[in-house]
């Protein structure tokens, strides 16, 4: 007589349960990236909303970079904060609030009065959006299956641009077409509709089995476990065990403070000069020459999102450390001919957008693989939500000074120092860029000088 298996022990999958799991572990990367699309939205409608804002409101250069800049701020205390709640009380509670505030956000934009308003709410979405990229890539990695993991994580950040596509195109079709001086609320106001479509779709996501592990929740991550992923907590939570420390000064301690610098330097090295360019793109390429700023916009986004599918489809053939260090080389070439030739012809003003769009976009994959890889679950969702906030306030400072900085030095200067950041972001990740390319997540996240997912207790973890 066969032996019934132990709590806990694997079982081997019929094809139909494989079916089934994949399909749930696709409807998980799809909710969680949906709330990248209303990530993207937000951040996209503003370069199209913002000048009109201007005009309306008649705020100064000061007040529009102020404004320009509050999300960003608002994601450097969303991650910094919601990152650490989230490893604390759970993914899936946080995975539905950020959506409400998202919604209740985006309608408030309709009845805002004045430059402080208009801040303040877009600061709290902005804190939001912090704490979506922190709940979001967490949920995916610890649920995402050891061969599909970069590509599912990837593929948030190929979400993202496609809210942010779709919200420059949108933004800048309304605002061509109307001569209504208000229509910027309207404009703003778009997320609504993908965030009521996301807050819908992610009711009944379950909790994470490797976050209730960490917990001590044996049992419950267990049964979580059986139904969806067709196993037991074997193999399920392996990095799971409560950590030591947990805690924003856990990512300092010796194990984890080089992940925490690699990870937070190379996004704000990627991130900073893509949204003081982005958020300002109509001002930054007229500076340049260009016919139709809208347009040109629009394409530009257009260049992004093939780029960032490009990075996806990368992901798993070049490895991380080349797809990160190459795309920071020729971005930083791109930048340093803008820089260097502000007049130059059209087309090589096209040509040197059209590479670093496609070059920053492939690399910005990994906006949403390492910090998830890196941490091991009790400060996963601490780790990608400090490195968030890192990179944000590096942009957010970017974002502020760029109309300042187009006004005073022109766009040549604002290319140079895009140039600067992207060659610093090459060093920083030659230097400190691991390999995590077919690793589990128990042996990407084990801390040095430790076995990875640290000591066991077999009736807990198989």
């Amino acid at each position: 007589m066969t032996p019934a298996p132990r709590p806990g022990a694997p079982t081997a999958p019929s094809t139909a349960d494989k079916r089934r799991i994949r399909r749930f572990q696709t409807r998980i990367t799809v909710c969680a990236g949906g709330g990248e699309v209303c990530d993207g939205w937000i951040l996209g409608v503003v370069g199209a909303a913002l000048p009109l804002a201007r005009d309306d409101l008649g705020l100064s250069s000061f007040e529009t970079g102020l404004i320009g800049a509050a999300t960003l701020v608002g994601i450097f205390f969303g991650g910094l904060v919601f990152g650490r709640i989230t490893d604390r009380i759970g993914r899936q509670r946080m995975y539905l609030l950020d959506l409400l505030v998202f919604l209740v956000g985006s309608l408030l934009q309709l009845v805002v009065d004045g430059a402080a308003q208009l801040f303040a709410v877009r600061l709290v979405m902005g804190i939001a959006v912090g704490a979506d990229y922190a709940i979001a890539g967490a949920l995916v990695a610890e649920f995402a299956p050891r061969e599909r993991r970069g590509r599912l994580l990837a593929s948030l950040i190929a979400f993202w641009y496609v809210g942010y596509t779709l919200a420059a195109a949108v933004g800048f079709t309304v605002a061509a077409r109307s001569t209504d001086p208000s229509v910027w609320r309207w404009i703003l106001a778009s997320s609504a509709l993908p965030s009521l479509v996301v807050l819908v779709a992610r009711l009944g996501t379950p909790e994470s089995p490797r976050w209730l592990a960490s917990k001590g929740r044996y049992a419950e991550a267990d049964a979580i476990s059986r139904k969806w992923l067709g196993t037991g907590l074997h193999g399920t939570a392996a990095d799971a065990m409560p950590t030591p420390r947990t805690g924003l000064a856990a990512l300092f301690t010796r194990p984890y403070r080089r992940r925490t610098a690699f990870t937070s330097l190379f996004w704000l090295c990627q991130v900073t000069p893509f949204f003081a360019i982005a958020t300002f793109a109509p001002q930054v390429l007229a500076s340049l020459g260009a016919a139709d700023e809208g347009v040109s916009e629009v394409v530009l986004n257009l260049f992004l999102l093939l780029g960032c599918l490009s990075g996806v489809w990368l992901m798993d053939r070049v490895g991380r450390r080349p797809l990160l260090i190459h795309p920071f080389l020729v971005a930083a070439g791109a930048l340093l001919v803008l820089g260097l030739w502000p007049q130059g012809p059209r087309w090589v003003i096209v040509a040197c957008f059209a590479l670093f769009a496609l070059f920053h976009a492939a690399s910005s994959t990994l906006q949403a693989v390492y910090p998830s890889e890196v941490f091991p679950t009790g400060i996963r969702a601490t780790g990608i939500g400090f490195a968030a906030a890192m990179s944000r306030l590096g942009a957010a400072v970017g974002t502020f000074l760029v109309p300042m900085a187009l006004q005073e030095w022109g766009a040549g200067a604002v290319m140079l120092c895009g140039c600067a950041l992207s060659l610093a972001g090459a060093l920083v990740s030659a230097a400190w860029a691991p390999e995590t390319s077919g690793l589990s997540l128990s042996r990407a996240s084990a801390p040095h000088g430790v076995p990875p997912g640290g000591p066991r207790r077999p009736s807990q973890v198989g």
